[in-house]
C-alpha cells in the first residue's frame, strides 16, 4: 500500500531521525524496584561497614597493640550503650549539629554576596581575590586562640570560627563557578533585560551553580572541621558538651572507645549531611541539566 504522507522524501527522513532520537532519550518512567534500590544503593555502603568491622576485629584479636590502645568494636559500642542509657547521645550530637549547621548558615548568607562582588566587580577582586585563595588554604584551628582571646569561651567564639572557615571556601566556589560561565548566556540574558540583580539571580547563578555547589560542599567540611577544632581547644562547661568536647575528655581519661566513639560520630554526621542535604541537591542538578537519567 503506497504511502499517504505527502511530506517531501527529505523531510519524512529528518522527522524519523528526529523521532529516534526522542526516543532514546525517553524512559518509561516506571519505578525501581525495592530490591533493586537496596543492592545498588545500600549493599555497598553496608558491605564496607562490615569490612572495616572485620579487619578491626582480626586486629584486636591479633594483639597488634597493647588492648587500651586499640579499643575492640564491642567496647566501643559499650561506650555508646552508656551514653544512650544516661540520656546525654543526642544532646551531644545535636549540641555539634546545630553549632556546625547554624555557622554554616551565617557563612553562606555572607560568602554568597561576597562571592558576587569579587566576581563581578574587578577592583574588588583584585583587592579582595588573593586574600580569599589565601584563607581557604589556612588551617581552621589557626583562628581558635585569637577568637577565644577575642570573644571568650562562648558559642560565639565557635561561630567566628565557622564563619572564618567556611565562608572563604563559598565565595570562592562562586567566583569559580561564575568564571565559568558562557559569555554567551550573559549577553543573552542582557538582551532580554536581565541586568543587574535580575541578571545575577535569573542568569548568573544559575549558570554558575555547579561551582557554588562545590563551594558549598567544601565550605560545609570547612565549618565542621572548624567546629571539631574549637570544641577540642576551647572547652568550658559553660559551652555544654559536643562531640569536639566529647574526643577531648576521651583523651583527658585515657579512654580509648571514647575516643573511638567520637570520632566515628563525627565521621557519621558529615557523611548524614552530605548525603541528606547536599546529595539530593546534587542529583536534582545533573538530571535538570540532563546529566542524570
Amino acid at each position: 500500500m503506497a504511502s499517504t504522507d505527502l511530506r517531501p522524501r527529505e523531510a519524512r527522513t529528518a522527522s524519523n531521525e528526529l523521532a529516534g532520537l526522542d526516543a532514546l532519550d525517553t524512559h518509561d518512567g516506571t519505578r525501581t524496584p525495592l530490591r533493586r534500590v537496596l543492592l545498588g544503593k545500600a549493599l555497598p555502603p553496608a558491605a564496607a561497614v562490615a569490612l572495616v568491622l572485620t579487619v578491626w576485629q582480626v586486629l584486636v584479636w591479633a594483639r597488634v597493640t597493647d588492648d587500651y590502645m586499640l579499643p575492640s568494636p564491642s567496647a566501643v559500642w559499650a561506650s555508646l550503650t552508656d551514653l544512650w542509657l544516661k540520656g546525654t547521645l543526642l544532646d551531644i550530637v545535636w549540641t555539634s549539629v546545630w553549632r556546625g549547621l547554624s555557622g554554616f548558615l551565617l557563612a553562606l548568607a555572607i560568602g554568597t554576596p561576597l562571592g558576587l562582588l569579587v566576581a563581578r566587580v574587578a577592583f574588588v577582586r583584585a583587592a579582595i581575590g588573593p586574600i580569599l585563595q589565601g584563607l581557604q588554604s589556612l588551617p581552621s584551628v589557626a583562628w581558635v586562640p585569637p577568637a577565644v582571646l577575642w570573644l571568650g569561651l562562648d558559642n560565639s567564639m565557635m561561630y567566628a570560627v565557622i564563619l572564618l572557615g567556611a565562608t572563604p571556601s563559598i565565595a570562592g566556589g562562586l567566583v569559580s563557578g561564575i568564571d565559568q560561565v558562557p559569555p554567551l548566556f550573559l549577553r543573552a540574558g542582557r538582551s532580554l533585560g536581565a541586568t543587574g540583580a535580575r541578571g545575577a539571580r535569573y542568569v548568573v547563578m544559575p549558570a554558575a551553580f555547579p561551582g557554588y555547589l562545590a563551594g558549598l560542599k567544601q565550605g560545609w567540611a570547612f565549618s565542621w572541621r572548624s567546629l571539631m577544632a574549637a570544641e577540642i581547644i576551647a572547652s568550658s562547661p559553660d559551652l555544654g558538651l559536643g562531640l569536639g568536647q566529647l574526643l577531648e575528655s576521651g583523651r583527658e581519661t585515657s579512654d580509648m572507645a571514647r575516643i573511638f566513639l567520637a570520632i566515628v560520630l563525627i565521621l557519621l554526621v558529615g557523611i548524614a549531611v552530605d548525603l541528606l542535604v547536599f546529595g539530593p541537591v546534587e542529583r536534582r542538578m545533573l538530571r535538570r541539566r540532563g546529566l542524570r537519567p
